[in-house]
């Protein structure tokens, strides 16, 4: 798929800015809304390094962004999910194409699984009474590089990245 130094660039910028949200997410439990903003709008100079046509391949993306956010929406309402984590995980379904999106919640659930696991355990050794708060953009920052890594860079380059 990346063919050009361009589309690299591109997907670098987007690895450092999940690398960030996940930083802040685990240090202060927020993910600030202008990374989530740089995120979003990142997506249509991705689409055009890519030649993505405006219909099917563009319109896809938005409904999945959308389709996404009211999801998502769902459960801030139930105040199961924070409200930096529903913009990250939409302005990430605005890069990754749908036939991988289902692919990334399962990584995501996954990861956020062990991160509940160990946040959990943490939280009882250290005898809290409060809240059990969970930096999920941890967990959502680690699917979406695993997303990068496995579909978007050729096997070739992350070899010579390796030996």
């Amino acid at each position: 798929m990346l063919d050009d130094p361009i589309k690299y660039g591109l997907l670098a910028m987007l690895a450092i800015a999940l690398l960030v949200a996940a930083f802040t997410d685990l240090k202060s439990r927020r993910i600030a809304n202008w990374l989530n903003g740089a995120i979003a709008l990142g997506a249509p100079v991705f689409w055009w390094a890519n030649n993505m046509a405006l219909w099917p391949d563009v319109a896809m993306q938005l409904g999945l962004a959308v389709t996404t956010f009211l999801a998502l929406s769902i459960l801030f309402a139930l105040k199961a999910m924070g409200g930096g984590d529903v913009k990250l995980l939409t302005a990430l379904a605005l890069w990754i194409a749908p036939a991988h999106f289902l692919q990334l919640l399962i990584m995501m659930a996954l990861a956020g699984g062990v991160l509940t696991l160990a946040f959990g355990g943490w939280h009882i050794i250290r005898r809290q009474k409060d809240k059990l708060a969970i930096p999920y953009g941890v967990a959502i920052a680690a699917a979406g590089l695993w997303v990068i890594a496995s579909f978007y860079v050729p096997a070739s380059a992350l070899n010579s990245l390796n030996g």
